[in-house]
């Protein structure tokens, strides 16, 4: 099953979600075929079973009981396959906990890789009670806020013409704008002042990727070429600064 659902998802070009819950599901039902099929066919077995399966009744509310957590997990687990808030290698955000792309859907929990390659298992009921941020559910493509710091007497225009040239040249920025926006004179990068701290002025440039990952790796890039550039074009980055007021007792 493994290897024909791999293969299917790969000529087929689909989401392979369905098909890993499909064999996981399988699987419950096989070994349970199995161990009843040992029970019929082993007559100690079989004389063993009947003072149990008689006794199953006194068990039920008792295992009930204890069965709800699991059943409102494989509820959950048929609720994602069916209604796809993420699928199987989706880069997903759950709540303020844990981001990584899912690996697996099982019948009780979902297995999650972070960007550690740990795998975080998070039981399907969770999962339906979560609010769940998913970055390839539609478009993979990522804008990116990228933010950078000023000193007040810096040149603003010259930062934002330097931060404007630095992350279009980057390779990983992709162009989004349609030919009546190029017509127009929009440029392909947007930045503008964002906001005035303490001590300093806030420069921002929106920034499109193709996907999170092209995302994550500009980023560590834009601090490293962007620190490079304003020192050799002398915009000071500012150090926080403070004012501090002294009064005398008279």
């Amino acid at each position: 099953m493994n290897r024909s659902i791999r293969k299917a998802s790969a000529i087929l070009k689909v989401d392979p979600t369905k098909y890993t819950f499909l064999k996981n599901t399988v699987s419950v039902i096989i070994i349970s075929i199995g161990i009843i099929i040992v029970f019929q066919l082993i007559p100690e077995l079989r004389k063993l079973g009947m003072p149990l399966f008689a006794g199953a009744g006194v068990l039920t509310a008792v295992i009930g009981f204890a069965s709800q957590q699991a059943l409102s997990n494989i509820v959950g687990g048929v609720f994602i396959v069916m209604f796809r808030p993420f699928r199987v290698g989706d880069l997903i955000k759950i709540g303020t906990m844990h981001t990584g792309t899912v690996e697996d859907i099982t019948l009780r929990h979902t297995v999650i890789r972070d960007f550690e390659n740990r795998r975080i298992i998070v039981p399907n009921a969770i999962m339906n009670n979560e609010v769940v941020e998913n970055s390839n559910i539609t478009d993979e493509r990522v804008c990116l806020r990228f933010e950078v710091n000023i000193a007040y007497d810096a040149d603003t225009d010259k930062a934002l013409d330097l931060l404007q040239r630095v992350a279009e040249a980057h390779p990983l920025c992709i162009d989004i704008r349609s030919k009546s926006d190029t017509a127009s004179g929009m440029p392909k990068v947007r930045v503008g002042v964002v906001n005035l701290t303490d001590s300093a002025v806030v420069l921002r440039a929106w920034i499109w990727t193709a996907n999170p990952s092209d995302s994550f790796a500009l980023r560590f890039d834009m601090f490293k070429t962007i620190k490079s550039r304003f020192q050799d074009e002398g915009v000071e980055i500012p150090l926080p600064q403070r004012v501090v007021h002294i009064k005398r007792e008279q």
